[in-house]
């Protein structure tokens, strides 16, 4: 799996959880708490001017942000600085898979969060050994592979660890 797949993947759920929060209304600078304010300070000059849905979904992360450990602030810096460090077309890309996504049947959702947690959970080496694979192989043999895990899935019977 290659770093824009797993950017694309993070991103997504950013964004799905980013516009659940979202609401319908309108959110004035002084409705913010102090902690919303600090977070979005560098807005502030525009605030009045951006569009009434983006300075609710930018309120939304906001909260989520104040929310935070010191660990899961970092963590989402770090994604921010990586989103910025694209360019358009890379950006682009991204909000197209994410609208793929969006688009799945919920099994197939479900399915891929799964296998990223399963992918996130193997060692860097083991991780690094599976991107070079995939790297190796032509679009044909991705293709097969990819069919094979999914009918591989499709038949599997749940393992111990996926009970609840």
């Amino acid at each position: 799996m290659n770093r824009k797949y797993l950017i694309s993947i993070v991103v997504a759920l950013l964004l799905s959880f980013g516009n659940a929060a979202a609401q319908d209304e309108d959110v004035s600078w002084d409705s913010l708490s102090d902690a919303q304010k600090e977070t979005l300070a560098p807005f502030f000059d525009n605030w009045k001017s951006l569009p009434a849905e983006r300075r609710t979904r930018l309120a939304a992360g906001a909260h989520r942000f104040a929310e935070m450990d010191a660990d899961q602030r970092a963590a989402a810096r770090d994604r921010f600085n990586t989103w910025g460090e694209l360019d358009d077309t890379q950006r682009e890309a991204i909000r197209d898979r994410y609208r793929q996504f969006q688009n799945l049947p919920p099994r197939e959702k479900s399915r891929i969060r799964d296998n990223y947690r399963r992918y996130s959970q193997l060692s860097p080496d083991r991780r690094r050994q599976l991107r070079k694979r995939f790297r190796d192989m032509s679009p044909d043999q991705r293709r097969k592979a990819r069919d094979r895990v999914r009918q591989r899935q499709q038949h599997r019977r749940p393992r111990p660890t996926d009970r609840s």
